[in-house]
């Protein structure tokens, strides 16, 4: 149960503090987001647990290819946010993160790159 509790703590810390950087300074808040500082912690976890190696590439492959259809939302988003509003915008990110993942996942199945379970 420590271990878990420890797991949450850190994890929560980690978007607290990239929250808290981005309220003082934009730049440095969003290159902070834009680290895969949660996957590497999951990878961390993931190791610390003695989960098999291919559990552990598997997942950094596959978020390698969950990252690609989120990045349409956050060039949408900025210019959706005056024009709609915050939670309007962010809706229409969901949106545009979820067509875009379903395109990619036709198209990477092509190449026998399955996405989807």
């Amino acid at each position: 149960m420590g271990w878990l509790i420890t797991k949450y703590l850190l994890t929560a810390g980690v978007v607290v503090l990239v929250s808290e950087v981005a309220r003082r300074n934009d730049k440095l808040g969003a290159l902070l987001a834009a680290l895969p500082l949660v996957t590497l912690l999951v990878l961390i976890w993931l190791h610390l647990e003695s989960q098999a190696e291919s559990k552990i590439a598997n997942h950094a492959w596959y978020t390698f290819w969950y990252v690609i259809p989120t990045l349409p939302m956050f060039l949408a988003f900025p210019w959706l946010l005056p024009r709609l509003g915050f939670w309007l915008s962010i809706l229409a990110g969901i949106v545009i993160t979820l067509l875009s993942f379903g395109l990619l996942a036709l198209l990477l199945r092509q190449f026998g790159i399955e996405l989807l379970p």
